[in-house]
């Protein structure tokens, strides 16, 4: 009886010790989601100012440009995709969901699809669905990492542009919702779309903002 009274304490203070690491970990992730979406809401302002200035040229310049002149229905000789995923412990079934649903989309289009896997989980995911990604970056571990992160995200997708004259570029990544839930989602970022073209197009400068540069000048 006594060993299994001792055998029964040590489960529980093995259980206690695993909990306590547990409410460890979740502070620290909760911390770390902090401090991307407080960089969210920061770059809400440099996205409109920036929607702006491309409505303001899309007003001025009518002239389509070749991508945007094709067909919304055309097919590229090429798809290009970055799948984001997470590298961080308790995670769940987070990877294997985009994964799904980027390998589900781009099953649905024709062109070869070359993809970027930002994490390694969800690499090994693609790669055991039968999509090897051709590339591997690494999940940014802090804000400062965002900016080098992107720079090489950009001249990784900058290459497949250069070799196929007719590509479309996807990236997929999950959205937070209500609570701790989340869904996949997918966005074409290339060739433009030709209905956000006229929606930007159709932004105007708020008056505020021109009064208060009148008033400066």
């Amino acid at each position: 009886m006594s060993d299994t009274i001792e055998s029964l304490r040590r489960k529980i203070n093995n259980a206690s010790d695993l909990q306590s690491v547990v409410r460890t970990m979740k502070a620290l992730a909760a911390s770390n989601i902090g401090q991307y979406e407080r960089s969210v809401h920061a770059l809400a302002d440099y996205n409109r100012t920036v929607e702006l200035g491309l409505g303001a040229w899309f007003r001025e310049n009518r002239v389509a440009s070749p991508i945007a002149e094709r067909n919304e229905t055309d097919q590229a000789d090429a798809v290009g995709a970055v799948v984001f995923g997470s590298d961080q412990g308790l995670v769940g079934r987070f990877n294997d969901i985009v994964a799904d649903h980027a390998i589900k989309t781009l099953d649905a289009l024709t062109g070869k699809a070359q993809v970027w896997a930002i994490g390694e989980r969800v690499h090994a995911r693609l790669a055991d669905a039968g999509l090897p990604p051709v590339g591997l970056l690494a999940v940014p571990n802090s804000v400062q990492g965002i900016t080098a992160f992107v720079a090489q995200l950009l001249f990784e997708s900058e290459g497949l542009q250069a070799d196929s004259a007719q590509t479309s570029l996807w990236v997929f990544h999950n959205r937070p919702m209500a609570g701790a839930l989340f869904e996949p989602v997918g966005q074409r970022l290339l060739p433009l779309d030709a209905q956000w073209q006229d929606d930007v197009a159709s932004m105007r400068w708020p008056t505020g903002n021109l009064l208060l540069i009148s008033a400066e000048s």
